[in-house]
């Protein structure tokens, strides 16, 4: 059983097109607090991101916030988190969020929230961590993405193994339990390495 204290959320700094986004957003965060796992996310008060630390908040739980100065204006820092971290640049965000995360859940975003998430996958199938990583997969949100990762394995640009790295779930109580099952194995990443 994986012990989970505290999981990084990347989402959309976009509340995106349908209320069901915000509701999801809602419901991971109910899951967490009632789990005790703080959230750690990228510091913005907008969008998803926004909408998810309040909730948090609001149930008495804990959220720390990695935010750029840069971004600090764009994003509107959020001013009212357990805990604000104001660093440099977004290498130095991305890695103080893994380094304070036990797990990584992308919840619907746009590039920013793929590019954090295609991050900690490479880094899992190359070894650098062992935590679960999870899709929320809000009314199928993530459903094309999916498909494309699976297309990559049957290109044999992916292992089967290593996409399965990826936890996909609709709801978040169903995610929360697969990472609390979560197994980590080592896969080597290279397919047909002897013909290089």
């Amino acid at each position: 059983m994986q012990e989970i204290k505290s999981l990084c959320v990347y989402c959309g700094s976009s509340p995106g097109a349908t209320p069901v986004y915000a509701e999801a957003a809602r419901g991971l965060a109910q899951a967490m607090v009632e789990q005790d796992i703080a959230l750690v996310y990228g510091g913005g008060n907008v969008g998803l991101m926004g909408i998810i630390a309040d909730e948090v908040l609001r149930l008495g739980g804990r959220a720390t916030g990695v935010i750029p100065q840069a971004l600090l204006q764009k994003e509107l820092g959020h001013k009212g988190l357990t805990q604000l971290h104001i660093v440099k640049d977004m290498h130095e965000r991305k890695a103080m969020m893994a380094d304070l995360s036990d797990g990584f859940i992308a919840m619907p975003g746009g590039v920013g929230t793929l590019e954090e998430l295609f991050e900690v996958f490479t880094w899992a199938q190359l070894g650098f961590h062992q935590k679960p990583i999870g899709l929320l997969n809000v009314d199928g949100f993530y459903d094309g993405l999916l498909q494309f990762i699976q297309h990559m394995v049957s290109q044999r640009f992916l292992k089967g193994e290593q996409a399965e790295i990826l936890i996909a779930e609709a709801h978040a109580a169903e995610l929360l339990q697969r990472f609390k099952s979560f197994v980590p194995h080592l896969v080597p990443k290279w397919l047909d390495r002897n013909t290089i």
